[in-house]
């Protein structure tokens, strides 16, 4: 599949000579402008807006919020090449896209602690995106996180011999479950013979620690 490119020019213009979209359907609450104005006073314009060509002059796509904080600055638009029925995908999909991204939470966590503060309305932003991290402990502990936890005991649990055994037809599997004196379905992928006893049955089984508490997990 080829990819258009639909961007014409990247072109610097006063905010306020940009058409505000009609049916922008975005609000800005305050923290979000305030968060954007301290970010902007500490950065600078690092993103474009973006907009496209109509008769009454560039009508904003991306970048209301950044149009009325800084209405007298020049700013970076990118000029489109798209029509009035795309700019409407546009407008209804950039946000949801954005907003549909994961979080690597441990690199999150690493990126806001080597973040410094310089803007109360940017900082309230930052301890958000904090706040709405679970907690990690932190790898250098690993040595407390594991105090207390069960020593670690691994039996050998391999057989001594294994062979396939093929059969022609159901009734060849019937002869052989009554042979052995076992019952196994036909999900069954291993059996032990003899049967395993109710002491080696225990063996078979790993301890994992998980959340302070000791759970079995059956092996094979």
């Amino acid at each position: 599949m080829q990819i258009r490119d639909r961007i014409k020019e990247l072109r610097r213009v006063k905010a306020s000579d940009l058409l505000p979209n009609p049916k922008n359907w975005r609000t800005h609450p305050v923290a979000q402008q305030d968060a954007l104005k301290g970010l902007l006073a500490d950065i600078g314009y690092a993103d474009a807006l973006i907009a496209r060509e109509t008769p009454k002059g560039l009508m904003l796509i991306d970048g209301h919020l950044r149009r009325e904080a800084t209405p007298d600055s020049v700013v970076p638009v990118l000029v489109l090449d798209i029509n009035e029925a795309e700019a409407d995908k546009m407008l209804a999909t950039l946000d949801p896209l954005a907003a549909m991204a994961g979080r690597d939470e441990l690199k999150l966590k690493d990126l806001l602690d080597n973040i410094e503060e310089s803007d109360a309305g940017l900082s309230d932003l930052l301890e958000s995106l904090r706040g709405q991290s679970p907690d990690i402990p932190e790898l250098d502990d690993w040595n407390n996180e594991w105090e207390g936890m069960p020593e670690f005991q691994q039996n050998d649990l391999s057989p001594y011999r294994s062979i396939q055994i093929h059969f022609r037809g159901e009734e060849d599997i019937t002869a052989f479950r009554s042979l052995i004196g076992q019952d196994f379905t036909e999900k069954a992928k291993s059996i032990w013979f003899p049967e395993l006893r109710d002491d080696e049955k225990n063996d078979n089984t790993t301890e994992i620690y998980v959340d302070g508490k000791t759970n079995e997990v059956t092996n094979g």
